[in-house]
């Protein structure tokens, strides 16, 4: 089968390698669907080191084959949670299990969905609903990080909730922190293809352009915000921008992937009373998992989500895919690989 490797910054290679067989309580997934992540165009800039493996973990396919003891069936149509974990310490048996202390993440120390087909446990995967396609569905591993950032945040209803950041993570979370009860959700944006998806979405206002984090800010404080989402990482001064423009007893989740360390004015931090929290993935805080509740959301309105979507590219072309989706002057928002 092909397979993406990422060798250096700004390339990769397809290879042929050998295809995966299932072992016990495994399936083996064509793949249909790999979206590239914002992460992952921070490897491909240089800002990380690349992974040893084949990347991508935005994946919805189709199984294949399964191993003994596998809860799926060949033929089922799944989208990939892209966890590995023990299933056995404390933080996995309390539905935590984003934290285990043996996390690995496909794509990044084990083989992702820049290929034909990957193998992951059984347990990993979550049936599509009939009214989501593959191209949908592999919306749902951002959709889960937003919903899981927003439950963390502790999103009620009728809180204002402002966001910073208009990548994938930010627009999907304005879709989870509505689902969530916000009476208003904010969100800064650099481009207009990103100011109408948030629209679309349901945001109530839009601040775009350079000075948007300035314009947020005046508006914060003519009018309390309740949460502040930061998700735009990388070497921004979000996070101390976020103690000022949250409410004195607010709450910031942080799902920016951080390349440097950031600032933080811990005097202010403590005069409001300002609670903040990073927010690593998705898990399963009760009967529903973050995965779960990102399904359905998609299932309510596909047509809605799919607009994110707004290039696709054959596994051929993975480094046009990767420099559409770092180039927003191309009007990109979500790029979608398709190995087939």
């Amino acid at each position: 089968m092909k397979a993406a490797f990422c060798t250096q910054p700004g390339t990769f290679e397809l290879r042929e390698v050998e295809q995966p067989t299932p072992g016990p309580g495994e399936a083996v997934v064509k793949v249909r669907s790999c979206g590239i992540c914002g992460s992952d165009l921070h490897f491909f800039h240089g800002g990380f080191p690349p992974p040893m493996v084949c990347p991508g973990h935005e994946i919805s396919g189709e199984v294949v084959a399964v191993g003994d003891g596998a809860n799926v069936r060949p033929g089922a149509r799944v989208a990939i949670e892209p966890l590995l974990v023990c299933r056995e310490c404390s933080y996995c048996r309390t539905g935590d299990y984003q934290l285990c202390e043996k996390f690995r993440l496909a794509g990044t120390t084990d083989d992702g969905g820049f290929a034909e087909y990957i193998r992951m446990p059984a347990y990993a995967l979550f049936p599509l609903p009939a009214k989501v396609d593959f191209e949908v569905g592999a919306l749902t591993e951002p959709l889960a990080v937003a919903v899981h950032g927003v439950r963390l945040a502790n999103v009620r209803l009728g809180d204002r909730v402002a966001i910073q950041g208009a990548g994938t993570i930010g627009l999907l979370s304005v879709a989870a922190a509505k689902a969530a009860g916000a009476a208003e959700v904010w969100i800064t944006a650099r481009h207009p293809q990103q100011r109408a998806a948030a629209e679309s979405l349901g945001a109530s206002r839009v601040f775009l352009g350079p000075d948007a984090s300035g314009e947020i800010s005046d508006a914060a404080r003519q009018q309390l915000v309740d949460v502040v989402i930061e998700t735009v990482g990388g070497s921004a001064d979000t996070i101390n921008e976020a103690v000022y423009l949250v409410r004195p007893g607010g709450s910031i989740a942080v799902l920016g992937v951080f390349t440097t360390m950031p600032s933080l004015n811990a005097f202010t931090l403590v005069m409001k009373e300002v609670r903040i929290v990073g927010s690593l993935t998705y898990g399963r805080p009760g009967p529903r998992a973050d995965f779960d509740v990102a399904l359905q959301l998609l299932a309510e309105q596909p047509e809605r989500f799919r607009k994110l979507i707004t290039h696709r590219f054959p596994l051929s072309q993975i480094i046009r895919g990767f420099e559409t989706a770092a180039d927003k002057r191309s009007g990109s928002i979500k790029v979608a690989i398709r190995p087939e």
